[in-house]
């Protein structure tokens, strides 16, 4: 994607980007059937930012439209949202790729298993299922993938 300027975020972006995760979230299939507010999942950032998380912010001109948060000491892609208006254009695929330089011995993460989109993505860009099970959190249907540099 011309004009997509990856960069790490800054405390300054964690409002655009819990804008982004709790509007992204909130789509059909893609978050919990009850989601958290966006005070909550802003709130949640600041604790994730502090145990570790390392976010990518995707910018177009000056606005934040895309993110990747990684936990980098578990091998974990934790989240990767974009703002609902850039489906389609490729940054899910270029927050993907950073994804993999980032973490290139590999990683997981997981998805609600009734995010087809998602899961279409995942697999058709090199990541196998791992395995199915239940959100720790939530109790709604979740799938696991892996991805390993070979």
């Amino acid at each position: 994607m011309s004009g997509i300027l990856l960069r790490p975020a800054t405390p300054a972006d964690y409002d655009a980007i819990a804008a982004i995760w709790h509007r992204s979230a909130g789509l059909p299939g893609v978050g919990p059937v009850r989601l958290p507010s966006l005070e909550q999942l802003r709130a949640r950032i600041d604790v994730e930012i502090e145990a570790g998380w390392l976010v990518t912010v995707a910018v177009a001109g000056e606005e934040i439209i895309g993110f990747l948060a990684l936990k980098p000491e578990a091998a974990i892609l934790d989240q990767l949202f974009m703002h609902p208006d850039a489906r389609g254009l490729g940054l899910g695929l270029l927050l993907l790729d950073e994804a993999k330089a980032q973490l290139p011995d590999g990683f997981t993460l997981f998805t609600r298993t009734g995010n087809t989109p998602a899961r279409r993505f995942y697999e058709k860009h090199g990541l196998s299922h791992l395995r199915d099970e239940l959100h720790p959190v939530f109790g709604d249907p979740i799938v696991w993938y892996g991805w390993k540099q070979g």
